[in-house]
């Protein structure tokens, strides 16, 4: 199908923003949306009619679905609609206050649901759509000092491995975006920072010298990447971006494995058997 419809959250910068570009420059018609519309000018001067340019901030449900209904009004249907506003919080688990950890699941977890729940009627309707979750290794990987992030992470993706069952009938694919670390600003100007303590400072600057030492991606590599899923005729219902994260997760499922099976004789014990004891 040419000519896709595309609803995108956080098209300000980044990743949003340099998919938003590669449908754009082939034709698509894109939705883009960003808490500060002032962001999307260049866009809309670019590619006039092919953008419509919307205020969003994902966290608040009311506005979602009436952005999602303007855009269909305007459009007359949402074929990609890409989950892709959220943010780093870090911190230790200890160090992250109560609001920054609900500030965190709003955006990325929930913000995402009501994006996910609004669209899902028009895909219905259409008896087709592909929705894109952009979640991260980080949403199959856990790493220390970012605690809050991962558990948003690994929400949106138990949410949408349930999604993609519920709705293949209807047509609609669900695919989870995994991106490795890209040269953009998530741990830079986009990220916040829960206030420190010194216990965790060692920690901290592990972390922090693991992720100066990785090579990161080139973030316009991507464009043409996510084409490929949304054109595909089956596409993937996770995929990574990038080349560590095969590597790392084959790792991390080798070692859950690895402690399943040492610990499997007291799985077993816990089953019981009820017909001998009742």
């Amino acid at each position: 199908m040419t000519n896709k419809v595309w609803f995108i959250t956080g098209t300000s910068k980044g990743f949003g923003r340099i998919w938003a570009e590669a449908a754009l420059a082939r034709g698509d018609e894109v939705v883009a949306t960003a808490r500060d519309v002032s962001t999307l000018k260049d866009l809309v001067d670019q590619y006039g009619d092919q953008v419509l340019d919307l205020p969003l901030d994902v966290d608040d449900k009311a506005a979602v679905d009436a952005a999602v209904a303007q855009s269909i009004s305007h459009f007359g249907r949402i074929d990609v609609a890409i989950n892709n506003a959220g943010y780093g919080q870090f911190g230790a688990i200890e160090e992250v206050s109560e609001a920054e950890a609900r500030a965190q699941m709003e955006t990325n977890f929930f913000g995402a649901l009501w994006v996910t729940q609004a669209v899902l009627p028009q895909m219905r309707k259409q008896g087709a759509g592909h929705i894109l979750q952009v979640s991260s290794i980080g949403g199959v990987n856990a790493f220390p000092t970012i605690g809050l992030y991962h558990a948003s992470k690994w929400a949106l993706e138990g949410f949408s491995q349930s999604l993609a069952a519920e709705v293949a009938a209807f047509g609609i694919k669900v695919t989870i975006v995994e991106p490795a670390g890209y040269a953009t600003d998530w741990s830079g100007p986009s990220a916040k920072r829960a206030a420190p303590i010194a216990a965790y400072d060692d920690i901290r600057a592990a972390r922090a010298a693991a992720r100066a030492s990785a090579k990161p991606g080139d973030p316009d590599a991507s464009g043409p990447a996510i084409l490929k899923v949304v054109d595909a005729k089956d596409p993937p219902l996770r995929i990574f971006l990038g080349t560590v994260g095969l590597p790392m997760t084959k790792a991390e499922y080798a070692k859950r494995i690895e402690t399943w099976e040492a610990w499997n004789d007291v799985s077993v014990e816990a089953q019981g058997d009820l017909a001998t004891t009742k």
